[in-house]
């Protein structure tokens, strides 16, 4: 399924119009997590709980009670790991570590997406609010690792994720990237927002399978919200049909 624009963009699909969008994107920006592996994998998942059993040992709550506040703090600060920070005071390497050492080997290799990644013209980067060894992991498990430019991780964000514009800003400055030029695909729609104000073409991925995986009900909101220019169950096939042709 691919959708787009949406209600605010002139209506139903149009192919001459997506392909017309995309012509002149020069750089491809990839969230990384649910993005660029579907979100059935689940591997974020374990993440969640190694976030949960540090907040129960930093702070001496129940599991339920950790879980409450994680979220929360995902919520209001865009990652916990923020909200950790500005509410308790923690340092951010202890928790980065601790919360990435997961078993990546859940995520299978994905030769069509990396065709497609690779027929892309331009640069092509990840965005993550996760850390840079995260990514190169999941990266290297999905066999995509050479097609990207760089990793631009929490820790480059000085540890202010997304959907924080200055986040965007920072990453487009350092790596002189024009937005207006550029493409961006999340799975969350919030983290849209900024990249269409910016002038970016924005892709909603909402893979297939997500009924199996546990996730915060407001995860799934925006999806008809006026940032995101298109939706995608499938970003393999949504890359294919905009990579121009030989």
């Amino acid at each position: 399924m691919i959708a787009g624009p949406n209600r605010t963009r002139g209506g139903g699909l149009d192919e001459a119009a997506l392909i017309a969008r995309f012509a002149g994107v020069e750089t491809w920006v990839f969230d990384l997590d649910n993005t660029l592996y579907p979100a059935s994998t689940d591997l974020f998942a374990q993440v969640d709980v190694r976030i949960r059993d540090y907040v129960v040992k930093l702070i001496g709550a129940t599991p339920d009670e950790a879980h409450r506040l994680q979220k929360d703090y995902y919520r209001r600060y865009g990652t916990t790991l923020r909200g950790l920070m500005i509410e308790h005071g923690i340092s951010p390497d202890g928790f980065l570590e601790y919360v990435h050492d997961i078993d990546h080997s859940v995520v299978a290799p994905d030769p069509r997406l990396g065709a497609a990644i690779a027929a892309l013209p331009g640069r092509r980067f990840i965005m993550t609010n996760g850390t840079r060894r995260h990514a190169a992991a999941v990266a290297d498990r999905l066999g995509i690792t050479e097609h990207f430019e760089d990793v631009f991780d929490i820790v480059a964000a000085d540890l202010l994720p997304k959907p924080h514009r200055a986040t965007y800003e920072k990453f487009f400055g350092e790596a002189g990237i024009d937005p207006t030029r550029a493409a961006m695909f999340e799975d969350l729609s919030r983290n849209l927002e900024v990249p269409d104000a910016m002038g970016m073409a924005t892709v909603l991925v909402v893979p297939s399978g997500i009924e199996t995986v546990v996730r915060e009900s407001w995860e799934f909101d925006g999806r008809d919200a006026p940032h995101v220019q298109w939706v995608t169950d499938d970003l393999a096939r949504f890359l294919e049909r905009v990579a121009p042709t030989a």
